[in-house]
């Protein structure tokens, strides 16, 4: 059955950007100096033919999505050719539907996709779904926006019985019949947010560290200057995983250096970490070593630690590692394992205490795990892939919507400030932390959030 509200894809243009980082960000075993910017713009209209457009935007971040030997060159050629790609397919589609639908409905083609573009693009490792799952994630969200902004409301307020036409067990399962996302989601924004700052592996910590290679553009460098600007409560420390008195040694400096800047600018002493080794740690032993040594070298640092974020490999199914023996410690969270609800399923139970959300998976597949998350008593957080922008707002928007763990993350400040400035403009107390929190005032009550005039 065809709703009033249901909509016809009309129009999709991808367009790409180079995006050059500010700062090297080292995370895993790669760093990223540049990147590929993918914005998609979405013309749709209803059954009686009123149209609007919409946009979502993200980063095409190879190295995270896409890791292994091929070069950077291919991998980014390769991922913009499945975005367009998946724009054709979604084009293709002839019916009035809801967003969500429009979306999951597709979402199991992009393995085949995936297959072509390794085929065509003669690649020597399978492109991953993980990847595909980023080039299809602006497509998504633009259709969110367009349906919010033809609607005239939040693409949140838009994900009740009234606009979908059947509850939630046709995608999450039986124990979801006569559930709806809007059970899930705030009706109204919060007003603020807490944000992590990324202590990238080459990040320097302290002032002293700061050298004329280092940029001298205004704007901090040191971990140091950026509390001392921000007044940061949260932070994201990135390890190698695989050198376990490094990372111990450098969770405890990250401590001390908050430390001891608080004390210097008198505020209180209270801070927040999480930990994300990118996969790296290559079992959960190796995790709990990382734990027992933290706390025995910085009761502080272990006290702070907030949650583990995929610490072991992102396949969860290679060694059905069981996290039990971590959650022990300090919970522990999925990102780049959970790529549809049979894997957060599988996530569950294997032991893992939540999800790390991100964006750039997809918006629809995003609000079915923040649902089960919610009825499996599982937690969740919202990470970023140097969001700036575009899709800065639109997971800031999402953070607003929803119950995270302490806010999320906002790195883009730090690798990419100059990104979108017009959108800057549009949304100063957004783009702006002040102790160590952003508003949500200027978020547009249209679509995802976007001023766009």
């Amino acid at each position: 059955m065809v709703l009033p509200t249901d909509i016809r894809i009309v129009e999709l243009e991808a367009q790409f950007a180079d995006e050059v980082f500010r700062t090297p960000l080292k995370f895993g075993t790669g760093v990223v100096r540049a990147i590929t910017g993918l914005t998609v713009r979405a013309r749709v209209e209803t059954p009686s033919g009123r149209q609007a457009d919409g946009w979502g935007h993200i980063l095409l971040s190879d190295l995270w999505a896409f890791p292994g030997s091929v070069p950077h060159e291919q991998r980014d050629a390769a991922m913009r050719d499945l975005a367009q790609r998946f724009c054709s397919l979604l084009l293709d589609q002839p019916d009035f539907a809801h967003p969500l639908e429009h979306y999951l409905r597709l979402k199991p083609e992009l393995p085949a996709l995936a297959a072509d573009v390794t085929a065509d693009h003669h690649l020597p490792e399978p492109f991953p779904l993980l990847a595909a799952l980023v080039c299809s994630a602006p497509a998504d969200a633009a259709l969110h926006d367009a349906f919010g902004r033809l609607h005239g409301l939040s693409a949140y307020q838009a994900c009740g019985p009234e606009f979908v036409g059947h509850d939630l067990s046709v995608w999450c399962g039986p124990e979801f019949a006569g559930k709806h996302l809007s059970q899930y989601l705030r009706p109204v924004p919060k007003p603020s947010l807490p944000i992590f700052h990324l202590v990238g592996g080459l990040d320097k910590l302290r002032r002293s560290e700061v050298t004329e290679d280092d940029p001298h553009d205004g704007l901090p460098v040191s971990l140091e200057e950026w509390i001392e600007r921000d007044g940061l409560r949260c932070f994201k420390v990135k390890l190698t995983g695989a050198d376990t008195d490094w990372d111990v040694e450098r969770t405890a400096q990250v401590a001390e250096v908050i430390t001891a800047t608080y004390q210097r600018l008198g505020l209180a002493d209270r801070f927040y970490l999480s930990a994300d080794s990118n996969e790296n740690n290559p079992n959960p032993e190796s995790v709990v070593e990382y734990l027992e040594k933290l706390r025995a070298r910085s009761p502080q640092a272990y006290d702070a630690l907030l949650y583990l974020e995929q610490p072991t490999e992102r396949d969860l199914s290679a060694h059905r590692f069981d996290m039990r023996e971590i959650t022990k410690y300090k919970p522990v969270v999925a990102d780049e394992g959970i790529t549809d609800v049979e894997k957060l399923r599988l996530a569950r139970e294997l032991g893992w205490s939540g999800v790390g959300l991100k964006t750039c998976k997809g918006h629809s597949s995003t609000l079915l795990y923040v649902a089960m998350c919610h009825e499996f008593g599982m937690i969740y957080t919202l990470q970023d892939l140097t969001n700036p922008g575009l899709s800065l707002i639109h997971q800031a928007g999402l953070a607003a919507r929803i119950d995270t763990l302490m806010g999320f993350e906002y790195n883009s400040r730090q690798y990419l400030p100059g990104s979108a400035p017009e959108l800057q403009a549009r949304h100063p107390d957004l783009f702006t932390v002040r102790d160590g929190q952003v508003s949500t005032a200027s978020l547009s009550p249209l679509g995802l959030g976007y001023r766009l005039d």
